[in-house]
């Protein structure tokens, strides 16, 4: 017989996550763990965090990696780990959680790729301070970029031999170089 999980307030989800030997989102109440990532997954993040932390010495902004909390207030107080997280806004000064991202990046992994698509997708679009959202892909060399557009949001895919222009923080990459240590 299954048990139902207690609902919890957000500040019960933060003080239990600071205690906790594992990482929980927090979605609707419930804390969800998270599960470990693959090799390629860690290569992936990886490889696009340095690339962005290289290029942002010496700048205001700030990149994270998947150990930094994102909490979205307009969604519940949603709170999700990204992949990578830009913030660029230094009043998101909380050391724990921020809440002003520029650019989020999300690796898929197969057991989150529906997660990412879809709840991620509609509550990252809910943050204000989002200019985009990037999907990429494991199992083929394949990157979805979300643009906030003054008329909603552009969605453009790219695939071999072609560059992921990053316009929030002014940065091109290859895609040859984002899966230069994987084979999709």
């Amino acid at each position: 017989m299954l048990a139902r999980q207690p609902e919890l307030t957000y500040s019960e989800y933060l003080a239990y996550e600071q205690t906790s030997p594992k990482k929980h989102e927090f979605i609707n109440g419930q804390a969800y763990a998270m599960a470990g990532a693959s090799e390629d997954h860690n290569l992936l993040v990886g490889g696009l965090f340095s690339r962005i932390w290289n290029h942002l010495r010496g700048k205001p902004c700030r990149v994270f990696s998947s150990d930094m909390k994102l909490t979205i207030a307009a969604a519940d107080n949603a709170t999700y780990y990204p992949d990578v997280m830009v913030v660029c806004d230094r009043t998101d000064s909380d050391p724990y959680i921020k809440q002003k991202p520029c650019l989020l990046i999300e690796v898929l992994s197969p057991s989150t790729a529906m997660l990412d698509r879809r709840e991620k997708l509609f509550n990252y679009q809910k943050l204000e301070s989002l200019q985009e959202y990037v999907l990429v892909s494991q199992s083929e060399i394949k990157v979805e970029l979300y643009r906030r557009d003054p008329e909603g949001w552009l969605v453009q895919s790219l695939n071999v031999g072609e560059i992921l222009q990053l316009q929030s923080i002014d940065l091109a990459i290859a895609l040859s170089d984002i899966y230069e240590d994987v084979e999709p």
